[in-house]
């Protein structure tokens, strides 16, 4: 089951190359596209069938969010690709860019074909040199085998696609803030609505969708919907790339079924380093609730099953901690994030965020107070829900979570003047 969808290449010896990408079947859903002129609307509902949501966070089904592009409104429209992973933790988009490009590309330019648009961006976080090298070579390859420019293989079907980069902002992952930064504007999000469907890049309708579900999109509709439903669960298709860091043996980037028991995942990544304990998990980025060990381990990786445990699946973005982990020290590293990638636009995360770090440092530091732990709570409870972007909530779900499983970690170091539980 394992590499069947967004990592098919990697078997080979150059899995980024054209020639390794059509060894597998690469672009020939886009070349039967080229000469069928296959109905959008049966594409849309393949994707349906196939249960794809949205692999970067938030989980939205695909094919629904085709669907909403006003496709006969006149004028330009666009596809967009969030290729920015910031997420700490998260490693799975920039794997795809690096191995796997044209699949990213024929993702896009099917996308574009199903909304009406002859023009798409891949938006790369600017550290990713490698990543972006590879893509924008792979655009080279795409172009000269006449398979992207205008009228494309005499089909009247035309797409162009573009690399842009960003400079390393968090909130640039936003959808909303990632559109003013390719319009040259500093990275805010919009309000919603109106939503990037009806009224996005340069004012026109345009699609945004991450790295992974661009890429598993060729996949499914060559295989078919129900051939990747079948390789998740009823209700989380397909597989996810998932990014297993911190305490195991062996870290790495997996593309696994979702469903699969996440016991079983930390015994592919070799078990909990050095024959510690499981004490804790993130189970999908940083901005994730966390789960104890002992609730991490009777769930499966699905959308589903993390969410009745408490939490979400997110990016995919696993951090497994063992018992040697100071939970207040982890959270006070996680809230300087939070603060220093702010964007200052709304006031409860422009201030929320600075009080959050600000308090655990000083409880760090052994200056804390007994209050100062229902005040942590009570200062996220008002920066989740009330900011025009999930960088809010972002910041107050990790404080809300740490406190409420960890709380007597807090109480111990306030009490023992900043020495964490862990060192007794």
């Amino acid at each position: 089951m394992a590499n069947e969808v967004c990592f098919r290449t990697l078997h080979l010896d150059k899995p980024y190359s054209l020639e390794s990408y059509l060894s597998v079947g690469g672009y020939s859903y886009w070349n039967k596209i080229l000469t069928e002129k296959i109905p959008p609307e049966q594409i849309i509902e393949e994707l349906k069938i196939s249960g794809l949501r949205g692999r970067g966070g938030a989980g939205f089904p695909t094919g629904l969010k085709w669907s909403f592009m006003p496709r006969n409104t006149p004028g330009q429209k666009y596809v967009v690709c969030n290729s920015d992973e910031g997420e700490p933790g998260t490693c799975k988009d920039r794997e795809i860019m690096r191995n796997n490009p044209h699949q990213l590309i024929e993702g896009m330019a099917i996308a574009g074909y199903v909304v009406g648009a002859t023009a798409g961006y891949n938006y790369t976080r600017g550290e990713f040199y490698e990543p972006i090298a590879r893509f924008e070579d792979a655009l080279i390859e795409a172009y000269q085998a006449g398979l992207l420019g205008s009228n494309i293989k005499s089909s009247g079907i035309s797409f162009d696609l573009y690399s842009a980069t960003g400079a390393g902002a968090y909130i640039c992952g936003e959808e909303t803030a990632l559109l003013n930064s390719l319009e040259g504007k500093k990275g805010r999000p919009r309000f919603k609505p109106p939503f990037p469907a009806f009224k996005g890049l340069y004012g026109r309708p345009t699609n945004i969708n991450n790295t992974e579900t661009y890429a598993s999109a060729p996949v499914i509709l060559q295989h078919g919907g129900q051939w990747f439903k079948n390789l998740g669960t009823e209700k989380s298709g397909g597989t996810k790339l998932f990014c297993i860091s911190g305490h195991v043996k062996h870290q790495k980037v997996m593309e696994i079924g979702l469903g699969t028991p996440f016991k079983d995942v930390l015994e592919m990544c070799g078990g909990v380093r050095n024959g510690h304990k499981l004490k804790a998990v993130i189970p999908g980025g940083s901005s994730s609730k966390i789960l104890t060990g002992e609730e991490m381990l009777k769930v499966t990786m699905d959308y589903e099953s993390i969410a009745e445990a408490g939490s979400m699946l997110g990016s995919g973005a696993v951090v497994v901690l063992d018992e040697t982990t100071c939970m207040v020290k982890t959270l006070a590293r996680l809230a300087d994030f939070y603060y220093e990638e702010s964007c200052g636009q709304c006031t409860p995360c422009r201030e929320g965020t600075g009080w959050l770090a600000r308090t655990l440092h000083r409880i760090v530091a052994g200056e804390g107070k007994p209050e100062d732990i229902d005040t942590l709570v009570r200062v996220a409870t008002n920066i989740e829900g009330n900011t025009i972007c999930g960088l809010g909530d972002a910041a107050a779900w990790p404080v809300q979570s740490y406190i409420n499983k960890f709380r007597e970690e807090f109480v111990y170091m306030i009490e023992n003047g900043g020495k964490s539980i862990v060192d007794q």
